[in-house]
């Protein structure tokens, strides 16, 4: 049986538009809620060392991971950290449309020696948050990733900010989420009811154990009550660790 089922057709209005930031335009929602209670579930999964860098990823693409990261983001500076979202999807960067920022300087340039540090971090409207935007889409952002430029920016970075979130491509599809993923302090996998496949899932778990990543857990998102009564307040668990489930809708 092929581990992969059918191709689904991708979500390009991210790309056109950026993400939906329900975190802002309705923070008293059932939907706010359930991200700040991810942010306090992420908070307490580690006792033993403070998490200060996580990379969230999915298996395949258009399955949520940057809406699930971007409107993390905006909780945890909203609780006063000081907080720095990381576009590391360098193929499908959503980050600067999101926050409607520019994109002409910012991860791959900096990791080509084309912008220093301090060009590519930008201030958003949202208090306590910055963002790192991709910058151009480079012809090799595996290659990118992978080098000692990354380590070095990472640490500076934790020098000076609480939370770092990275959103990184999904994880089945190319080698970038596995290159970032033993290179921060945890992993959130990004797992959407009735699109993601079970198939998929495990094989995205088997490729962060294979780069010794800390998997914290899996956040549920495009979440239907009606497929599971009674779930809101409960946690999506199993081997995959377990985090409140998010109905969102884009990626």
């Amino acid at each position: 049986m092929p581990l992969f089922r059918k191709k689904r057709k991708l979500d390009n209005e991210s790309l056109k538009r950026g993400v939906g930031l329900i975190t802002i335009t309705d923070p008293s929602s059932v939907i706010s809620e359930q991200f700040r209670t991810v942010r306090t579930n992420i908070q307490f999964s580690s006792v033993d060392k403070k998490l200060q860098s996580i990379v969230i990823t999915s298996s395949e693409p258009s399955e949520g991971k940057s809406t699930v990261s971007s409107n993390l983001a905006v909780v945890w500076a909203k609780q006063k950290q000081k907080v720095l979202l990381i576009d590391a999807d360098l193929r499908r960067p959503t980050a600067h449309r999101t926050f409607n920022i520019l994109n002409a300087t910012g991860l791959s340039s900096y990791l080509t020696n084309n912008a220093v540090y301090e060009e590519i971090i930008q201030n958003t409207d949202i208090p306590n948050l910055s963002v790192i935007t991709s910058g151009p889409v480079p012809p090799n952002p595996a290659e990118l990733l992978n080098s000692h430029h990354v380590n070095s920016l990472l640490a500076r970075l934790q020098s000076e900010y609480d939370m770092i979130i990275i959103d990184a491509p999904p994880i089945n599809t190319v080698t970038d989420a596995q290159l970032l993923a033993n290179k921060a302090d945890g992993v959130i996998l990004v797992v959407p009811q009735g699109i993601a496949e079970k198939g998929s899932v495990m094989h995205a778990v088997e490729q962060l154990k294979t780069v010794h990543a800390k998997l914290l857990g899996t956040v549920m998102n495009r979440f239907k009550a009606d497929k599971a009564p009674g779930y809101y307040g409960g946690y999506y668990g199993g081997d995959y660790g377990g985090y409140y489930g998010v109905d969102d809708k884009d990626d």
